[in-house]
């Protein structure tokens, strides 16, 4: 008698085989956003204007944690404004990286350490009104890290196309977002875009 195939879903094969699914494609604009935040003076740093952005939507939408979040490079994301509801003042989102210039604001970009690389690469806002409902995102890190149970992101597009990052909303307890979080949240981005378009002399 033949002997039996593994079956396709067990063996260390096919917990690669489900992370492949997991992982966004491979993000071609790497180099074009790298580029395009110097240009925009956007630096690896704590920007207090930001901090209050990131005040401002947790406020608006009545979420615990809120951020203002770039991509630095292919490896790593930075959360340029943070803001806690809990503590009235800015969070750290991750434990201190090797070379990290701006402790507990740098996250490796990476889908187990977060879920706004999916929105970058989605380039379309993202409402998780209970993380635990959607096994995609149900086991990334931050959850259980930071203990948050939903999420509300939208893309940063500039006008020429290229996604900078996001701003998110996350909260320890599922959060009714429906379409009213989605529209908030999405009118919030594009003000942003605006607003770091400007000339810096403009800018305050």
């Amino acid at each position: 008698m033949a002997a039996t195939p593994p079956h396709p879903s067990s063996g260390p094969e096919s917990g690669i085989a489900v992370r492949h699914l997991l992982l966004p494609p491979e993000d071609p604009q790497v180099r074009a956003r790298s580029e395009r935040l110097r240009a925009l003076g956007i630096e690896a740093r704590p920007d207090a204007e930001l901090d209050a952005f990131a005040r401002e939507l947790a406020q608006r939408t009545g979420g615990c944690y809120a951020g203002v979040n770039f991509f630095l490079d292919a490896d790593r994301q930075y959360f340029a404004g943070l803001y806690s509801a809990a503590q009235d003042a800015p969070v750290h989102v991750g434990p201190p990286l090797l070379q990290d210039p701006v402790p507990g604001r740098v996250m490796p970009r990476d889908i187990d350490m977060g879920i706004c690389p999916h929105v970058v690469k989605r380039r379309r806002a993202l409402v998780l009104e209970d993380i635990r409902d959607f096994p995609r995102f149900a086991g990334n890190h931050v959850v259980d890290a930071i203990g948050i149970h939903s999420y509300l992101g939208a893309p940063l597009i500039d006008s020429t196309g290229v996604v900078l990052g996001t701003i998110c909303v996350v909260d320890p307890n599922p959060q009714p977002w429906g379409r009213a979080g989605l529209e908030t949240i999405k009118a919030m981005a594009a003000e942003l875009v605006a607003r770091l378009e400007e000339p810096t002399d403009r800018r305050g």
